[in-house]
């Protein structure tokens, strides 16, 4: 009896070792996979996905960082919610003076031509680009776009939570200055450069 529960303990501790071998392998098969990429933040003014008001972007090529972008943004609409301004510090005052959404996207084409986008968060970052590019009448080039955050979900299934700060903790990556664009777009791609 005795000898028969020890085997099969064995065989639980043998299929979990195997499991873990096979996850690590599965998550280098990942992280082999996408070298080189942009990761992109947008904060916003008001409840519009047009509205941003700042942006980061990270640039990754052969899975280091090699450049990085931040702007702020005079948003569209030009007002800022008292909830946004909580979350992200930003108000009127601080993009009063920046340039609007085109000139700052002139400044960014370049540094992403050829690259996939990644954002932690998609359906936000995705469509807060596609509305802003709709707000001035742009043509939208139908970017390829990477989601960390769903990622994050089949990588670390254990998490407490999927934030943006508590996956990029679980990656080694400590976000100090959250809701900053380039902050944000920096973890993003720390975590891309661990999971996808």
């Amino acid at each position: 009896m005795q000898s028969e529960l020890h085997q099969e303990f064995e065989e639980e501790l043998l299929t979990e070792e195997s499991m873990t071998r096979i996850n690590s392998a599965k998550r280098e098969n990942l992280r082999a996979g996408l070298k080189d990429f942009a990761a992109i933040d947008f904060e916003t003014a008001n409840n519009e996905r047009s509205s941003v008001c700042s942006v980061g972007v990270v640039i990754v090529r052969n899975g280091e960082i090699v450049d990085s972008f931040y702007s702020l943004i005079q948003p569209e609409p030009n007002y800022y919610n008292y909830w946004c301004s909580q979350v992200h510090g930003l108000c009127r005052e601080d993009t009063e003076e920046a340039p609007v959404f085109p000139k700052v996207w002139a400044q960014i084409e370049p540094l992403i031509e050829g690259l996939p986008l990644v954002a932690h968060n998609k359906p936000f970052d995705e469509g807060c680009l596609k509305a802003v590019f709709r707000v001035y009448q742009m043509d939208y080039p139908d970017y390829e776009f990477y989601d960390t955050l769903a990622a994050s979900r089949r990588a670390f299934r254990y998490l407490e939570n999927h934030q943006l700060q508590t996956v990029a903790a679980a990656c080694g990556y400590q976000l100090k200055n959250h809701h900053h664009a380039l902050a944000d777009a920096e973890a993003c791609a720390w975590i891309a450069r661990e999971i996808l």
